[in-house]
């Protein structure tokens, strides 16, 4: 049996093949999944799962390093002031306006230091103390003591009154 087409139909069945052809063209350069657009090969048994292993080796790669970056930082989280309290009064029955403050600036453990200003008539003294683990060497005064408190409390608001 003989089949004759019309060189219209003969026409759309070209370019529906030509068509075709360039779509399986760009799926095979553009569908290697990699993302960074590399042309990929047609992979048949071993050499897809071997590809595929390869891939998946690159990518624990990539979280072991992001891990080891998130424990830096981690670490370095820790270690920044994150608790700060400020305690303002006055510190002379004689001076008034609340000049005096102390003001503790912590880390996650509650090391760091305690600024204390304490505001005369004639002068003004400043001292600073370390403390480590909410604690100082240091003799604190009641209001260093209840900075550094107000400091380690989880929901403090910077205490401005006494």
């Amino acid at each position: 049996m003989r089949m004759t087409l019309s060189a219209h139909t003969l026409t759309l069945v070209a370019l529906i093949a030509i068509g075709l052809s360039l779509l399986a063209i760009g799926f095979v350069v553009f569908a290697g999944g990699s993302g960074d657009r590399e042309p990929a090969s047609v992979l048949t048994g071993d050499d897809a799962v071997g590809a595929l292993l390869g891939k998946i080796e690159r990518l624990e790669q990539a979280v072991r390093a992001l891990n080891g970056t998130d424990r830096r930082q981690q670490f370095q989280i820790e270690g920044s002031v994150r608790r700060v309290a400020l305690l303002r009064y006055d510190a002379f029955e004689d001076v008034g306006g609340r000049l005096s403050f102390s003001c503790a600036m912590l880390d996650e453990h509650g090391t760091g230091v305690v600024l204390t200003s304490i505001n005369g008539r004639q002068e003004t003294r400043v001292y600073a103390k370390p403390v480590t683990a909410g604690t100082s060497t240091y003799n604190l005064s009641a209001e260093e003591e209840e900075a550094i408190r107000l400091a380690m409390t989880e929901d403090h608001e910077a205490a401005e009154a006494r």
